[in-house]
């Protein structure tokens, strides 16, 4: 998938992820931002930073996308944890080019 279709944040995002950068991670998400991940919401910055720290980056996750619409990316996900690759599902709410809002299922 070509991720110059995507809005910056979301391909900044990937990015990030995919660079195992957790201080490119927390700077796509703004003042207040939430995730949604695992039946559990984060709320905040030091809540988002731990999420990212134990869900993104010590896992060493891999985002490889596989479609994006509306809100919504679908994409595989790989890294030091058992039965990858997964499909997931992340949803979006971006405002002034910084993630507000970020829900994740499995697909």
């Amino acid at each position: 998938m070509d991720q110059t279709t995507l809005p910056e944040a979301v391909g900044k995002f990937i990015a990030a992820t995919n660079a195992h950068d957790a201080d490119a991670l927390a700077a796509v998400f703004g003042d207040g931002a939430t995730v949604r991940d695992d039946g559990t919401t984060y709320a905040g910055e030091a809540e988002i930073r731990d999420w990212i720290q134990r869900h993104l980056i010590n896992p060493k996750i891999v985002i490889t996308p596989t479609s994006f619409a509306g809100d919504r990316l679908v994409a595989s996900g790989d890294g030091d944890f058992p039965g990858g690759p997964l499909s997931f599902a992340f949803v979006f709410d971006i405002k002034d080019d910084r993630v507000t809002d970020l829900a994740i299922d499995p697909v």
